[in-house]
């Protein structure tokens, strides 16, 4: 097995978060052509692309475009080949997002370089 290293990890994690930041922006210039949009839908469309992009490119294609553009993937760990389903891949990224940092120290001292938020839901991160 070939598992992604931190530096792949924070590379495709970067231009994931560049794609987000993109995105909401696009998404507010969309908005602000239209009269009246209410502030509770902005607030919806940012916090489901913050929550929601990693869960589904996970689920349905092993990866986010970072990920893929780094030519790593997300798999159940202990059913290689097999996408993690979406329920556990919002699990993983919410413990993701909540642990920041500290889930990744974990990454240089596990067999599989899993982060705490892989080892929750079983979970590892290969290199193609």
């Amino acid at each position: 097995m070939n598992y992604a290293s931190l530096s792949d990890r924070i590379k495709a994690f970067t231009i994931d978060q560049i794609i987000l930041i993109v995105t909401m922006f696009i998404t507010s210039e969309l908005l602000s052509n239209f009269e009246n949009v209410p502030t509770s839908l902005r607030m919806l469309l940012f916090i489901s692309f913050f929550f929601l992009y990693e869960p589904i490119c996970i689920s349905f294609f092993k990866g986010t475009i970072g990920q893929q553009y780094i030519n790593i993937k997300v798999e159940k760990d202990n059913d290689q080949g097999t996408a993690v389903n979406f329920f556990l891949a919002i699990i993983r990224t919410l413990l993701k997002y909540s642990l920041g940092w500290i889930s990744l120290l974990t990454i240089s001292s596990s067999p599989k370089k899993q982060a705490i938020h892989d080892s929750i839901v079983k979970s590892i991160v290969l290199r193609n």
